[in-house]
């Protein structure tokens, strides 16, 4: 059983051990948090290529003792050419999931990293950062088995997109656990990086050869939407909470959702973990939280609403009235997908990053350059091509994201920063754990150990019930069921319920980090 770290030199936590180690490590040789997050952020779409890339987007939320965070929007844009005439013109009423069709978004996650050392700074050369990320892909990395079992559930879909199988399937087959899988070129193309700075990823060389590689495949993307590309410092919402500030991303995440969910539930007056109330409770609040989402947020130069107006108390007031202590709203609504990885450090100087890092759906578009090793992300596969919709396809706009990482603010000192992987379930994992943790005092691990639910759709069904591990009572299934929940009971510890992690720095100067048992991660501190 997995027990909650703690340290009091630093943490660090991450969905695949060898991430967490090189973030460690940074923090062992005197880097800060968002260092040791760079060099996590390098090391993981190394070692655990089904759930990320650097070919994907990254959100952060970096902040200094005593001040708010800073947010940082890696949302890569569409391509100049991608329009909805565009793929009318291939004979689509719809953006393909894979292919080169699907790699229409730039890949923003290595300009946020570029912008996240510029806004934290730091004494440690890049290529010191990338360091443990070169070392595992020239060396090789053990296959784990949750990338067996997506390659070989998903290999009919990815099989023929340009550069997958001679990146990823070796002698055309699907890797077993434990297998080694080395990836040369991009060891190759992080070394570059190391000498020519991040910078070359968009204006350089490596950015020419992502281009020329994308547009002979037939993706829409140019060397212009590469160029032309930066990460953006944003502000962060907030909401107040009776039990401190929660912070998260804008738009175009459902960073919102995230805040109004807990907000409306510490609305409700649950004094309980675990019950009915407890769970029912959160469940309707997604749903309040959802229906606003889901009509409203993309792009904020697209928007009409301010999300602000949604964090505000008499507006969330009125919304948690619109909750039955008692019964289910219908459901379903359209939902979201997605596949992530969260992590988050605090360092000795109370720094404290909540980083997420995505290419949407596992492996992506599966176009991956042979020349560079990048795998590009589907994320353009969140836009409709239907011109009546707030988030339909346009040139150079930043999709609908359900990556949004998450931070706490507590009113007793703490600092926490969680998050989850998991599309759709992200708001509601954020709210489990930090329900259980904060409201009702359950230890750091256990909070993210217990049973979880997902209310929507999961990793390619379309299923949009009430989703709970069978770890639950019987006797409250059957309560929710009552309700009107139209519940499927998972198996235990199932992936579909995110790979969640948290760490949290108390004003004693202890820390805190867990991990999720659903992963393959490890929260480590020195």
């Amino acid at each position: 059983m997995l027990h909650t770290a703690t340290a009091l030199g630093g943490m660090m936590t991450a969905p695949h051990h060898l991430a967490t180690e090189a973030g460690l490590r940074v923090l062992r040789d005197g880097g800060n948090a968002t260092e040791a997050m760079v060099a996590a952020a390098a090391a993981i779409a190394v070692v655990y290529p089904h759930m990320n890339a650097v070919g994907g987007d990254g959100f952060w939320l970096i902040a200094e003792p005593g001040e708010a965070p800073v947010g940082i929007d890696a949302a890569g844009w569409s391509a100049a050419m991608a329009t909805p005439d565009f793929y009318a013109e291939q004979g689509l009423d719809a953006i393909p999931a894979r292919g080169p069709l699907a790699a229409l978004n730039v890949a923003g996650t290595i300009a946020g990293w570029k912008t996240a050392l510029e806004v934290a700074g730091g004494n440690l050369p890049l290529g010191r950062l990338l360091e443990d990320a070169v070392t595992h892909a020239t060396n090789g990395v053990p296959v784990t088995q949750g990338q067996e079992d997506l390659s070989r559930e998903k290999f009919d879909e990815l099989k023929d997109a340009p550069g997958f199988a001679e990146t990823y399937l070796p002698g055309g087959e699907v890797p077993s656990v434990n297998d080694v899988i080395k990836f040369p070129a991009l060891a190759a193309m992080l070394s570059r990086l190391a000498e020519k700075g991040l910078d070359d990823f968009y204006r350089g060389e490596t950015a020419r050869s992502n281009a020329a590689y994308l547009e002979s495949v037939g993706s829409p993307l140019r060397f212009e939407d590469f160029s032309k590309f930066e990460a953006r410092r944003v502000k962060a919402l907030s909401v107040q909470l009776s039990s401190g500030t929660l912070y998260n991303m804008p738009p175009p995440t459902q960073g919102v959702s995230a805040l109004m969910i807990l907000a409306l539930f510490d609305r409700l007056g649950v004094t309980e973990a675990e019950g009915f109330d407890h769970i029912h409770g959160l469940v309707e609040a997604s749903k309040q939280a959802f229906i606003l989402r889901n009509a409203h947020v993309t792009d904020p130069k697209f928007m009409q609403d301010d999300p602000n107006d949604w964090l505000q108390g008499a507006f969330l007031d009125k919304l948690a009235a619109n909750i039955d202590p008692t019964a289910a709203l219908e459901w379903p609504q359209p939902t979201k997908p997605g596949d992530t990885i969260w992590m988050g450090c605090i360092d000795r100087n109370g720094q404290a990053v909540s980083f997420i890092q995505s290419v949407y759906w596992e492996f992506g578009s599966g176009v991956t350059n042979p020349e560079t090793g990048v795998l590009f992300q589907n994320r353009g596969n969140g836009f409709t091509l239907d011109r009546s919709h707030p988030n339909v396809l346009a040139p150079r706009k930043r999709p609908f994201h359900t990556l949004n990482p998450a931070m706490a603010k507590l009113n007793d000192g703490r600092v926490l920063s969680y998050g989850t992987m998991g599309g759709e379930g992200q708001p509601q994992t954020q709210a489990a754990v930090f329900s259980r943790y904060v409201m009702f005092g359950q230890p750091l691990q256990h909070a993210i150990t217990q049973p979880r639910w997902l209310l929507g759709r999961t990793w390619g069904e379309e299923s949009t019930t009430l989703k709970l591990e069978s770890r639950f009572d019987p006797g409250l299934i059957d309560q929710l069921k009552a309700a009107g929940h139209n519940v499927d009971v998972m198996e235990p510890f199932t992936s579909i319920m995110g790979h969640a992690g948290a760490v949290c720095r108390h004003e004693s100067g202890l820390f805190e980090g867990a991990t999720d048992p659903r992963s393959d991660g490890r929260a480590a501190g020195f």
